[in-house]
């Protein structure tokens, strides 16, 4: 008889077959799918630990997938009510209502409640300028400024106004040009 590997106990779910199950039956399959494999592995049964690792991200990745199309926000505040697609969003959220900033620049001392503006700041003090466009050497500090600036040479502007059919090349902008016909400052 031959050994029962974790292939052979795995479900692999079409993208259609996972968007149909509910957060509970994600959270199931994804719990039941890693105690089949720490099973596997208490008996001997060596899987690379890799495998599960970008099976569980692949899962994870689609399942935000999924939410980014259809919309779904299945964690919501509790003082306000506010929903979001991640649970780590709902707690960054959260800090609003609390106040909290746990992340504090050592040099000089503006505090931040999320990790990414507080990463963000810290380039204020170092220069640096990650997010490099390889085709002019113009580097910046936010991925979606490369992104913006990529529309400079392409010429791609994928904001238009509904009302005069100008268009921007980040949604920011065509915010601001909205002001314009409404007479908003």
């Amino acid at each position: 008889m031959d050994a029962v590997t974790f292939d052979d106990v795995h479900v692999n779910f079409t993208g259609e077959e996972w968007h149909l199950l509910d957060p509970s039956q994600k959270n199931l399959y994804k719990d039941v799918m890693l105690e089949t494999y720490l099973n596997l592995k208490a008996i001997g049964y060596n899987w690379e630990e890799q495998h599960l690792g970008e099976h569980c991200q692949s899962t994870i990745r689609h399942e935000r997938h999924v939410r980014n199309h259809s919309g779904e926000k299945p964690y919501e505040c509790n003082q306000c009510g506010k929903a979001f697609a991640r649970s780590s969003h709902l707690q960054n959220h959260k800090r609003i209502h609390t106040g909290e900033k746990p992340y504090e620049c050592n040099q000089c001392g503006k505090a931040f409640s999320d990790v990414n503006n507080f990463q963000r700041h810290k380039r204020t003090h170092t220069g640096e300028k990650p997010y490099e466009y390889n085709q002019c050497g113009k580097a910046f500090t936010r991925q979606n400024h490369l992104q913006y600036h990529i529309r400079t040479h392409t010429g791609k502007k994928p904001y238009e106004c509904n009302q005069c059919g100008k268009a921007f090349v980040c949604h920011g902008s065509l915010q601001y040009h909205k002001r314009t016909h409404t007479g908003e400052r």
